[in-house]
């Protein structure tokens, strides 16, 4: 026999071969525990609720099966707001780290939290700071022998916090350690860690936006001020990274490393070692960043590329509309990229040095990649890379075109400290500024 099945609805008058609802359900009703009724549903006419459904279970027998309440279908009920404080009935954030549910928001006041580490493992999960930004100083804590906090949960969104003075016995002490997840971090700073931030490998995505990374590294080459594992995905925008202590200021083995309208600047007394680095490549964009080499470091390249092999099943580098500026005496490289790249692709790029972008001779696309000197800047001994109105850089533009859908032209442009801002039309400079010097 054909399993079929009745809607009971909410009206009683549509009619349906001469039978009203009301007298369908109630033979339906009459039929429970007989197996052989045979039902009418196939030609039921819609009702606007649903009160029920009879249905044959396991047995053969007919049940009413009630329909879905409102109540059971709305949306959960949005997350609590908890506030940590001096003068909140929370004081410290790892009180905070255990209390709080998937969805909640944590708000912690302005002022010092020395020693105070916290484990997150939350889903949808805000933590900010109100009325100035706190400092979540190590003190010599750690969170499981690894940072100032462990984040290895869900969806985390991070803002206006300070990290400073993650250490730890194996020298990878970090502001964060993130361990699984979606991780947003916005408007932080991270000073004076052996890492910045410090990610392990598989499924995660890392953004970065509007915040700072400086003196951070151990000192030992090893750590860095941002150091991304072999994550899924990388994403930072309008950051300010500088001075770290022999480390890279960016290093990121991410399958895709999206690295837009930054200042990546070693500046003076500066010993980072590269500025921006893809050891195991990926797909890596860098556009319409700052980047700068100080004049006291100890390694020649800026940018390398595929330096410990590629790992990726796609390794393609897109370089286009970023200013690199060469201050190393003795002559730095500005590109380093070894040979198993799928695509190297160069357009745009400012170049305050003597030698060309190519110099390694890199099998390339490399376009409209001028040597300048001062001249056409504003001020470049303080990092103001804008544009004369006077220059005969003007109009030299190269349209870049895409790359796996992806738009290579840029959109906005680095404002310090640690924003951005978009451009008002299409790009008509090579380097990272669009903004020219105002007139007088």
């Amino acid at each position: 026999m054909k399993t079929s099945y009745t809607k009971i609805g909410a009206g009683d008058t549509a009619p349906l071969g001469g039978l009203s609802l009301r007298l369908r359900r109630t033979l339906a009703l009459l039929a429970l525990g007989a197996a052989s009724m045979a039902c009418l549903a196939e030609d039921l006419p819609g009702a606007p609720q649903y009160l029920g459904e009879v249905r044959r279970d396991a047995s053969g027998r007919l049940v009413v099966v009630p329909a879905p309440t409102t109540a059971d279908t709305a949306s959960p009920p949005a997350g609590k707001v908890l506030k940590v404080g001096p003068h909140q009935d929370i004081r410290l954030i790892a009180t905070a780290a255990k209390l709080a549910k998937d969805g909640d928001t944590i708000e912690i006041e302005a002022g010092d939290y020395p020693g105070d580490v916290a484990v997150w493992k939350q889903n949808d999960l805000t933590i900010r700071g109100v009325g100035g930004r706190p400092r979540l100083v190590a003190a010599g804590a750690s969170a499981e022998g690894k940072g100032i906090w462990v984040v290895r949960g869900g969806r985390i969104t991070v803002e206006n916090l300070e990290f400073s003075g993650a250490r730890v016995p194996d020298r990878n002490g970090a502001g964060i350690r993130f361990e699984k997840g979606h991780l947003i971090v916005r408007n932080c700073r991270f000073t004076d860690n052996e890492n910045g931030i410090l990610t392990g490998g598989g499924n995660l995505d890392l953004e970065i936006e509007n915040s700072e990374f400086g003196d951070n590294g151990a000192g030992d080459g090893y750590s860095h001020n941002l150091y991304v594992g072999a994550i899924r995905k990388l994403t930072v925008t309008g950051s300010y990274f500088h001075h770290a202590r022999a480390g890279h200021l960016l290093k990121s083995r991410a399958a895709e490393s999206f690295i837009l309208y930054n200042r990546l600047t070693d500046e003076a007394g500066g010993r980072a070692s590269y500025e921006l680095e893809f050891p195991n490549g990926g797909l890596a964009y860098v556009i319409g960043n700052i980047i700068e080499q100080s004049p006291t470091t100890e390694n020649p390249n800026i940018i390398a590329y595929g330096t410990e092999g590629y790992k990726h099943p796609k390794n393609e580098l897109y370089l286009v509309n970023n200013t690199l500026h060469d201050e190393r005496p003795q002559g730095g490289v500005f590109l380093v990229a070894k040979p198993g790249f799928q695509v190297v692709k160069a357009y745009n790029n400012l170049l305050i040095g003597q030698r060309p972008l190519n110099s390694g001779g890199i099998d390339g696309e490399f376009i409209n990649n001028p040597n300048v000197d001062w001249a056409p800047f504003v001020l470049p001994q303080r990092h103001d890379y804008r544009i004369k109105r006077d220059s005969p850089l003007q109009r030299t533009w190269r349209d870049p075109g895409s790359a796996n859908g992806f738009s290579l032209a840029p959109t906005r442009e680095y404002v310090h400290p640690a924003a951005t801002r978009p451009l008002t039309g299409t790009p008509t400079l090579p380097g990272a500024k669009q903004t020219l010097q105002p007139d007088h």
